[in-house]
């Protein structure tokens, strides 16, 4: 399998399963974070909204083909660096304790380099209809 492919999948699949929780289990994701969901439990709805989302945008890194797929790879890459500064900047203001605040950061740089790995080698890779054939 392709480098680019093999990260693509494993950003799909990433995605999903994260997505996933977030939708159905949005309490384990809070207390990772150092969040006593007995106490506060408003983190609840924007994981839920993450989630589905997150399901989604995984579903179509494994679906969407051509010019719908080279978007969604190149979106990937905005999506998860984005993810990353939000992980470091809301660590280093002291909004997560330093120890969910690091892996946030360590997931969010994975996922980054997932992206990045998946959008070269997309941004190389032939579509269908743009082979040209020849006849001999």
């Amino acid at each position: 399998m392709h480098k680019g492919t093999a990260a693509r999948k494993t950003l799909a699949v990433i995605r999903i399963a994260n997505g996933a929780a977030g939708l159905l289990a949005p309490e384990k994701l809070l207390g990772r974070l150092g969040v006593d969901t007995a106490v506060d439990r408003a983190g609840t709805y924007p994981f839920r909204m993450f989630g589905i989302r997150t399901v989604l945008i995984g579903l179509d890194l494994l679906l969407l083909r051509g010019a719908d797929l080279r978007r969604a790879e190149r979106l990937a890459v905005l999506i998860h660096a984005s993810d990353t500064v939000a992980a470091a900047v809301t660590t280093v203001r002291g909004d997560l304790g330093r120890r969910p605040g690091i892996t946030s950061i360590v997931i969010s740089a994975v996922n980054t380099a997932l992206a990045v790995t998946a959008w070269k080698g997309g941004r190389n890779a032939r579509t269908a209809d743009a082979v040209v054939h020849q006849t001999q």
